[in-house]
């Protein structure tokens, strides 16, 4: 039986440690800068803790190093974390001098927002926490006393601007980072992980291998594939294109926009017009570019008559959608407003929905292991409790189907209670990277709004019209981000059958040029993708460089192997395979392509 994982991560002692030492943090800070420090708010975060300041000046990492000491000195004192209820008025009287603090305690007062500045579900409850000379409005939860914050296993990490709630139209702050383990060996492992991820940050690969770029003369978040990269990009596509039909699907494919009313008609001018580009008027009309392919292939459902026969249907797409993100969240490939989403939507018999699910969930699984990934962690999001479309007794079988799904998968699972979009619930699948970071890819999401906006109906055994079920599958999610998540993990050195070159044919002098040509024609008839490198460098340096474009294999050539008909294999890693047959080499190829080493 796979392991529920139901605690979450506020529920942890890492997270009532990580709070603590904000607020440690905050109290160094002050003590920096007595009487001139403006305090805000200090969550822990996954993997570490921030706390947002406005300060005098910029801090420089002196400071930080000044903080740190302090903080070790406070945790060494052992002071207990003391909270208190108390009312707003008592509450402005104590953060007198802090305004953004009364800024908070007037939304709580008022119920709009908690001291973090999040919309509010209950009454609140206004209460602070005191551990030595500082005290600071929060709900907590903290440890009992700072000594139990491990002063070896806590490091400041760096400084960062950060608007005041998030609005480039409120103050910029200063927010320092920081984070806190319960060993010091943790803490060494982290820091390894994040010397680890600089590394291999796609940005940085991207151009240094020349696969992508993103110029602000076309716009932010808007990406251009250079050729390597998007040779890349097809042959993902191409497999998957290809297992796609394997399994079932068909491969549709929609325009890049659609008249307001198809906007209207799915509710994403009311829900998502935020998100969405301006319309363009065209026609005494106006047309929007697509934020989501979903009612596309609804269109395509309802151009005729639907038989119970006939279902499931299942359309498959490579549809590039485009979404307002606001500037600040950018981030390389990760965070774009332009991307192709590989969109998958099924229209099954409610009888058919448990094994729909299966099959859908085991598919996921099986492109995911294709690209190399081995490690899963499956959610279930469930009903929310605010606001949602749909029957219970829908959103009873469509959660209990997901469940089941899971449960013969053998996946471990964590339930995501009220997680679920209003308009049905979700199995979210995350994969693991090389070094431990979690990835959100692969969604599977019923949909019961869209069903019943777009009269979506077949034709049933008795002859009545009958609502199908509607499944929104994402499986890689973008192929942006996932392009970006494949080139972290690997640290750009994709497997064979990905790489855009598989092969550097170096030939050691000139006159060596003519047999590596030849050795080279005789690789692209076999398939497989290659350069000469002819230049007058050395041999050695060549090596290198093809080394540095993360090139699987080098052949050398020379005079032993132009008599032989033979090629010396070196590898990326630096193993020396030795002198082999052409026709030999190729088969090595050939195997670790179709293996997908």
């Amino acid at each position: 039986m796979p392991i529920r994982k139901t605690e979450k991560y506020s529920e942890t002692p890492l997270y009532r440690l990580r709070h603590s030492a904000s607020h440690v943090m905050a109290q160094a800070v002050m003590e920096m800068f007595p009487g001139q420090a403006k305090i805000t708010i200090g969550p822990p975060i996954e993997d570490g803790f921030y706390y947002d300041f406005d300060l005098p000046r910029p801090l420089t990492p002196e400071d930080l190093g000044q903080i740190e000491s302090r903080m070790r000195e406070i945790i060494r004192g052992d002071h207990p974390f003391v909270r208190r209820e108390l009312s707003a008025a008592e509450a402005k009287q104590l953060f007198a001098d802090q305004p953004y603090k009364l800024e908070l305690i007037e939304g709580l007062e008022h119920g709009a927002a908690d001291e973090d500045g999040n919309p509010l579900t209950a009454p609140p409850v206004i209460s602070i926490y005191t551990s030595d000379t500082f005290t600071d409005l929060c709900r907590g939860p903290h440890v009992q006393r700072t000594g139990q914050i491990n002063p070896d296993a806590l490091k400041l990490l760096n400084v960062s601007g950060a608007y005041w709630r998030g609005d480039e139209k409120r103050p910029m702050l200063q927010r320092i980072y920081g984070t806190a383990w319960d060993s010091a060996k943790e803490l060494e492992e982290y820091l390894w992980r994040l010397e680890e991820a600089k590394k291999r940050d796609h940005r940085k690969l991207g151009k240094e291998l020349d696969l992508f770029s993103i110029n602000p003369e076309v716009g932010p978040g808007l990406v251009l594939w250079h050729p390597k990269g998007a040779l890349v990009r097809y042959l993902m596509e191409d497999f998957c294109k290809r297992e796609h039909l394997a399994n079932g699907y068909e491969l549709v494919d929609s325009p890049h926009v659609g008249r307001g009313h198809l906007w209207e008609t799915s509710g994403h001018l009311d829900f998502y017009r935020e998100s969405m580009y301006a319309g363009m008027e065209m026609d005494n009309e106006t047309y929007y570019v697509k934020p989501m392919n979903c009612p596309f292939h609804i269109m395509i459902y309802n151009s005729g008559l639907r038989s119970y026969r006939e279902l499931p249907i299942r359309y498959a797409e490579w549809g590039s959608v485009y979404r307002y993100e606001k500037p600040g969240v950018l981030h390389g490939l990760m965070r774009v407003r332009g991307f192709t989403q590989d969109d998958a939507h099924i229209f099954c018999r409610p009888d058919q929905m448990p094994e729909e699910i299966d099959r859908v969930l085991k598919f996921c699984l099986h492109i995911l292991r294709a690209f190399g990934f081995t490690q899963f962690h499956a959610y279930l999001a469930t009903r929310p409790k605010e606001k949602s479309v749909g029957e219970a007794a829908q959103w009873e079988a469509a959660t209990e189907a997901l469940r089941a799904s899971l449960e013969r998968s053998g996946l471990e699972y964590a339930l995501d209670e009220g997680g679920g979009a209003f308009y049905g619930p979700k199995i979210d699948l995350k994969i693991a990277d090389a070094i431990g970071r979690e990835w959100q890819c692969s969604t599977i999401q019923f949909d019961f709004n869209e069903a019943a906006r777009f009269n979506l109906h077949y034709i049933n055994e008795a002859g009545q019209e009958e609502q199908p079920y509607m499944i929104h599958r994402a499986l890689l999610g973008s192929m942006e981000r996932f392009f970006g998540v494949m080139i972290e993990h690997y640290a750009g050195a994709f497997p064979v059958w990905l790489m855009p070159v598989q092969v550097m044919a170096i030939p050691i002098a000139d006159r060596h040029n003519e047999y590596a040509q030849k050795v080279a024609d005789q690789l692209r008839r076999a398939g497989i993708r290659v350069n000469v490198d002819v230049r007058t460098e050395r041999m050695n340096a060549k090596i290198r460089d093809a080394q540095m474009q993360k090139i699987p294999y080098m052949l050398v050539m020379g005079d032993k192997e132009a008599v032989a008909g033979a090629v010396a294999v070196r590898l990326r890693s630096g193993e020396d395979k030795g002198a082999m047959p052409v026709e030999q080499f190729i088969a090595m190829v050939n195997k670790a392509v179709d293996s997908r080493e």
